[in-house]
Parts: C-alpha cells; sequence; structure tokens
C-alpha cells in the first residue's frame, strides 16, 4: 500500500519571489489550498515544503513556498514531483481507492481464482476503466462499475470482479 502519494510536478519558477508552476497529478487541484506542506523528490532525497500561499493560473498552480525566495533557488527542482503522505491525502468515500493502491492488484473470478493482474487505470470521466492482464496473455478493459466488481481488498491484494457477457469474446 502507497504511504504518499503524487500531487504535482514542479515546471518552472514563476515571478521574482521563489514562486513555482505546478502541473497538478490529483484529480482536484483546489486541495492545494488546503494543504500545509508537502514532499519534494529532489531526485537525492526528500525534502518537507512549507506552503505559504496558492494561486491558480490555466492548468497549473502557482505555489510561493515558505523555503525558497528567488526563481534561481527554485529553478533546479524543475520536472521534480511533489508528494503527501496518506494522512494529507484526500478523504475517499465508500468503495473508492487511491489508483496507487489498485495498481499490482491480483485479479479474481466470481469462483475465487486467479486470473490476471490489474496494470493500469484509465480515467474516462464517466467511470474508470480496469486495464487487466490476464494469465493467458489477453487484455481486458473491465469498466470500474458495481456489476463488474464484485470486492476490493487492498490489504489482501486482491479485487474479486464479474466479466460481463461480451466482454472477452473472441473476434
Amino acid at each position: 500500500m502507497e504511504e504518499r502519494f503524487q500531487v504535482g510536478v514542479i515546471t518552472t519558477p514563476h515571478g521574482v519571489q521563489g514562486e513555482v508552476k505546478v502541473f497538478p497529478t490529483t484529480d482536484d487541484p483546489r486541495r492545494f489550498k488546503r494543504l500545509k506542506e508537502v514532499i519534494l523528490d529532489t531526485g537525492k532525497g526528500e525534502r518537507t515544503l512549507e506552503i505559504e500561499h496558492v494561486k491558480f493560473f490555466k492548468q497549473f498552480v502557482i505555489i510561493k513556498f515558505k523555503e525558497f525566495h528567488t526563481p534561481e533557488e527554485v529553478a533546479v527542482y524543475r520536472q521534480k514531483s511533489l508528494y503527501v503522505t496518506r494522512e494529507n491525502a484526500v478523504r475517499l468515500g465508500k468503495d473508492e481507492y487511491f489508483i496507487a493502491d489498485l495498481m499490482g492488484l491480483r485479479i479474481l473470478n466470481e469462483d475465487n481464482q486467479e486470473i490476471g493482474v490489474l496494470r493500469e487505470v484509465l480515467e474516462t470521466g464517466a467511470n474508470d476503466v480496469y486495464i487487466i492482464d490476464l494469465k493467458d496473455g489477453r487484455e481486458l478493459l473491465l469498466p470500474a462499475i458495481k456489476e463488474c466488481v464484485l470486492r476490493v481488498d487492498i490489504e489482501a491484494g486482491e479485487m474479486q470482479i464479474h466479466i460481463l457477457d461480451g466482454l472477452l469474446d473472441e473476434m
């Protein structure tokens, strides 16, 4: 289970007071307003940064960290990722999961037989689609809906599914 989650990537310095332009990798960029700190992956280790203020510009989040005061200080962190701990992550509702926790789950059929592994989650808008690598070499695109996803057990590392008619038909 992941203990930290990526929320953004620093793109460039912004302005002359050490602000950075961040490309958000979270579903809700407005969440930055509620954050007090983030973890910067410097490439050589981690550094906790305190958020002084946040504003928004087009698809970017502009952040001023208390630790930086000039564009030169933050320029070295271009393309570096920002993370939050699980405690600072958004609260999930019933039957909601972090994508990072779903990746690699063993996939079981209705008879509890392992049939594959969840490789990727596609966010389509209407509902997510799980890309499952089946043991027989095929790929299954499974809609993340209650009719298909019977049970998710993150602790056990498994998901039990029902495959709707037609999803695995041969072409």
